[in-house]
C-alpha cells in the first residue's frame, strides 16, 4: 500500500499527517531504503577496516578496505559465507606463493611458469564447481599472483608479504561479518523461506496457466529455462544461510534436508507435468475425431487439477483431488470403453490416465514438502540428495588454459618492460581473467567492470586532489571517500548495474592513502592506468583465446545435454534419477544465464532438446527400475533391449540407430501387452507393466521428434 492508496480512516489534520508519514516511510523502507541501508552499512564497514588499519600500522590498507567492497552481499549469511571462504582461499594462495618461492628461487621464467600452471588449475576448479566454494580456488590463485609478483625481486620478504595480505584481508573480513551480522541484519535464512513460497506459487500458476492454455509454446519453454535457474538459485541461498548464527535463522538449518527434498520434488514434479502437457498438445495437434474423443474424455479429468490447483491447495485438497481423480478415471474408461476408439487412440488415453496420477501424486508429495517447510512440522524424508552444480569438461578446461596463458604471457612482458606498474596491470589481468571464467557472458562482465573504472578515476582524482587535500584527520578522509564510495555501493544495489558498480567501489578505495600520506599524481595516473589496462588485457583474453568456450554456451551445453541422456540409460541404477534431474537442470540453468533477459532462438531450440532428452531419460529410468524388480523372462529381456536401443542411439545420434531404437520400443510395447493380457496378471504386476507402457509411448513419440515429418505413426507404441 502505498500513501496514495491508503484508506484507513483518521481524523484530524496532524492524524493523517502522521497515517500518510508512516506510510511513506514503511513504503521508503521496502524499496529504496533497503538499497540505502545496505550503502549505509557498507560504508560503515569500508571506514572500520580503513580506520584499524591505520592503527595497526598495516602496509596497504585500502586492502582491507577492498576487501569490505568485495564482501558487499545482500545478507549477512551471504557476507559470513564468502568470509569464510575467501579466507581458505587467501591462506591457500599464500601457502601456494610461500611453496612456488622456495622451489623457484630466483629463476623468474620457472617461477611464472609454475605460478600460471596453478592459477590454471585454481581457475579450472572454479569453473568445475560454480558455487561458493568455487570463490577459494579463484582466491588461492590470484593471491598466489599477488604475493609471487612483489617478491620476485626479493624473495626474502615473501613471508612478510603472505603474512600481511593475510592480516589485511583478515580485517576486512571482520569488520564486513561484523557489521552485516550486527547493524540492521537482514538474514538469509529469512529469504531462504520466501524463496520458497514464491517458487511453490509459481508453479501453481504455471500449471494453472498451462492447463487453461495461457502461453505458448515459447512461454512454456522460457518457463522452464527460468525454474532451472531458481533451483540453482535455491541451492545458493540453502547453502549460505548455514553460516548464519542467529536463532531466526535456526529453522533453515534445522530443516536443510527438507530445502534439499524441496528441490528435488520440485524437479520431479515440473517434469511429469511437462511430460502430460507435451501429450496433450500433441492430441491437439493430432485433429483425428478420435483424438477430439480422447480429449473429451479426459476433459473432466483435466478440470479436476486445474480446480484443485485454482486456490491455494492444502494436503486434504489434494488426496481429496486423488479421490475424485479415481472416480473420474473410471467414467472415463468406461466411456472410452462404449466409445470403442481405435487402438492407437486407446494407447493415448491410457498414457494421459497414467501421467495425469503420477502428477498428483508428485504435486502431494511436493506440497507435502513444501507444508512441512512453511510450518515447520516433522516431515520423514529418505536422505535426499543436493543439488550439485557442474560444469562441462571442456568448458572446465578451457578456464585453465585460458588462464594459465594469459598469465604466462602477461607475467613475461611485465618483466621485461621497464613500466613499474606493468605487474599491476598483468595482476588485474589474471584476477579478472579467472573471475569472468565462471560467468555466463565474461566480457560483458569486464566490460561493465572498466565502465566502471573510467567513471571512478576522475572521480577519484576529485576526491584526492580537491577535496582530501584540504581536509585534516580520518573524519575528514571519511567524508572525502564516502560520496564517492556511496556512488558505487548504490549502483551495486541494482543487478543490472552490479559490474559498474563494483568497478567504482573497488577503484575508489584502491586510492585510499597509505599511513603516511603521500599524493603522487604521477603514480595516481600509472595506477589508473594500470588497472584500466588490465581489465582491457582479460577481455582481449577472452575475445582471442577460446572464446566459444565460455559458461552456458549453447554449443557445449547440447553435447552435455546428451551426455546426461545417454548416462541415465548406461550408469549404475543408485540415485542416478536424482543425479539426472540435477545435471539437466543445472545445464539448462547455466543456458538461462548465458542467453540474457531475453533468450533467442537457438537457446529455445537447445531448451527443447534439453526437455525432450529429460522426458527420455526419465523414462528409461523407470524402465530400468522395473527391469531390475522384474524376474528374467521375455518381458524385461524386451525392456533392455529398448534400453540398449536408445543408449546405442543417444551415443552416435546416427539415423540407422535411431530406427533401431524405434523398432525396439515397439517390440517392447508388443510383449508387454502380451504380458499384461495373461491371465495370471497380478493388479499389482498389471499397474507396473501399464507404467512401463506409458514410458514406452513416450520415449516412442519422442523419438519420433528427430525424424522428418511423416517419417512414423506417434501412435504406433
Amino acid at each position: 500500500m502505498t500513501p496514495a492508496t491508503a484508506t484507513t480512516p483518521t481524523h484530524g489534520a496532524l492524524p493523517r499527517a502522521a497515517h500518510w508519514l508512516a506510510l511513506a516511510l514503511q513504503d521508503w523502507r521496502k524499496t529504496e531504503g533497503e538499497r540505502w541501508i545496505y550503502v549505509g552499512k557498507n560504508l560503515i564497514a569500508a571506514f572500520c577496516a580503513l580506520w584499524l588499519a591505520y592503527r595497526l600500522g598495516l602496509d596497504s590498507p585500502s586492502t582491507a578496505m577492498t576487501t569490505t567492497v568485495i564482501l558487499a552481499m545482500p545478507s549477512s549469511g551471504m557476507v559470513l559465507e564468502k568470509s569464510f571462504y575467501r579466507l581458505c582461499g587467501t591462506l591457500l594462495g599464500c601457502t601456494a606463493a610461500l611453496t612456488l618461492i622456495g622451489l623457484f628461487p630466483q629463476q623468474p621464467v620457472l617461477l611464472f611458469a609454475g605460478l600460471a600452471l596453478w592459477v590454471g588449475l585454481c581457475t579450472s576448479g572454479s569453473a568445475l564447481h560454480r558455487n561458493a566454494q568455487s570463490y577459494v580456488y579463484v582466491l588461492a590463485g590470484y593471491t598466489a599472483c599477488m604475493i609471487v609478483l612483489p617478491a620476485i625481486e626479493q624473495p626474502t620478504q615473501v613471508f612478510a608479504l603472505a603474512v600481511t595480505r593475510v592480516a589485511e584481508v583478515g580485517l576486512g573480513i571482520i569488520c564486513s561479518a561484523a557489521v552485516s551480522s550486527v547493524l540492521l541484519p537482514r538474514h538469509q535464512g529469512t529469504q531462504v523461506m520466501r524463496t520458497v513460497q514464491a517458487r511453490y506459487g509459481k508453479l501453481l500458476t504455471f500449471c494453472q496457466d498451462v492447463l487453461q492454455q495461457k502461453l505458448t509454446p515459447a512461454q512454456v519453454e522460457l518457463t522452464h529455462l527460468q525454474f532451472a535457474a531458481d533451483v540453482a538459485a535455491l541451492e545458493l541461498g540453502r547453502s549460505a544461510a548455514l553460516f548464519e548464527v542467529t536463532s531466526a535463522v535456526g529453522h533453515a538449518r534445522a530443516q536443510n534436508r527438507k530445502l534439499h527434498a524441496f528441490n528435488a520434488t520440485f524437479m520431479t514434479a515440473l517434469t511429469t507435468f511437462y511430460t502430460f502437457h507435451r501429450l496433450f498438445d500433441r492430441l491437439q495437434l493430432d485433429g483425428k475425431t478420435q483424438s477430439m474423443q480422447v480429449m473429451q474424455a479426459c476433459a473432466p479429468l483435466y478440470a479436476i487439477v486445474a480446480e484443485a490447483l485454482q486456490a491455494t491447495p492444502s494436503q486434504g485438497s489434494l488426496d481429496t483431488m486423488q479421490q475424485h481423480l479415481q472416480a473420474a478415471l473410471a467414467l472415463a474408461r468406461a466411456e472410452i470403453d462404449t466409445a470403442q476408439v481405435a487402438h492407437a487412440q486407446r494407447i493415448d488415453f491410457d498414457t494421459v490416465c497414467e501421467l495425469l496420477e503420477r502428477f498428483a501424486r508428485d504435486m502431494s508429495r511436493f506440497h507435502e514438502v513444501y507444508f512441512s517447510l512453511a510450518h515447520d512440522t516433522p516431515l520423514e524424508i529418505s536422505t535426499p540428495q543436493a543439488y550439485a552444480p557442474k560444469t562441462p569438461p571442456a568448458l572446465v578446461i578451457a578456464s585453465g588454459v585460458r588462464a594459465a596463458i594469459c598469465l604466462g604471457l602477461l607475467a613475461l612482458g611485465a618483466y621485461f618492460l621497464a613500466w613499474p606498474y606493468a605487474s599491476t596491470a598483468m595482476l588485474m589481468a589474471a584476477i579478472f581473467t579467472a573471475l569472468a571464467s565462471s560467468a555466463p557472458r565474461p566480457i560483458v562482465m569486464i566490460r561493465q567492470v572498466l565502465t566502471g573504472f573510467l567513471f571512478a578515476m576522475p572521480l577519484s582524482l576529485i576526491c584526492l586532489y580537491f577535496v582530501l587535500v584540504h581536509g585534516d584527520g580520518f573524519p575528514m578522509l571519511m567524508l572525502s571517500f564516502a560520496p564517492f564510495l556511496a556512488i558505487g555501493l548504490y549502483l551495486m544495489t541494482n543487478p543490472a548495474k552490479l559490474g559498474v558498480g563494483l568497478g567504482i567501489s573497488t577503484f575508489v578505495t584502491q586510492m585510499a592513502p597509505t599511513n603516511v600520506m603521500h599524493l603522487d599524481g604521477a603514480a595516481f595516473l600509472n595506477m589508473g592506468m594500470a588497472l584500466i589496462v588490465g581489465l582491457m588485457l582479460a577481455a582481449v583474453v577472452f575475445a582471442v583465446i577460446l572464446p566459444e568456450h565460455t559458461m552456458g554456451h549453447k554449443d557445449h551445453i547440447g553435447p552435455a545435454l546428451w551426455r546426461e541422456a545417454l548416462h541415465a540409460c548406461t550408469a549404475p541404477a543408485r540415485r542416478i534419477k536424482h543425479r539426472f534431474d540435477n545435471r539437466v537442470r543445472d545445464l539448462l540453468s547455466q543456458l538461462n544465464a548465458a542467453a540474457g533477459p531475453a533468450p533467442g532462438e537457438a537457446t529455445r531450440t537447445v531448451v527443447r532438446q534439453a526437455l525432450t532428452l529429460l522426458e527420455i531419460g526419465h523414462s528409461v529410468i523407470e524402465l530400468r527400475e522395473l527391469i531390475a524388480s522384474a524376474r528374467p523372462g521375455a518381458t524385461p529381456h524386451a525392456l533392455q533391449q529398448c534400453v540398449d536401443g536408445i543408449a546405442a542411439w543417444l551415443r552416435t545420434r546416427g539415423d540407422t540407430q535411431l530406427q533401431a531404437a524405434l523398432v525396439a520400443t515397439l517390440q517392447a510395447g508388443t510383449v508387454v501387452r502380451a504380458a499384461q493380457a495373461e491371465a495370471d496378471t497380478s493388479p499389482e504386476r498389471s499397474a507396473r507393466l501399464q507404467t512401463a507402457l506409458t514410458d514406452l509411448h513416450s520415449i516412442y513419440t519422442s523419438l519420433l521428434d528427430h525424424m522428418a515429418p511423416g517419417a512414423g505413426d506417434h501412435h504406433a507404441a
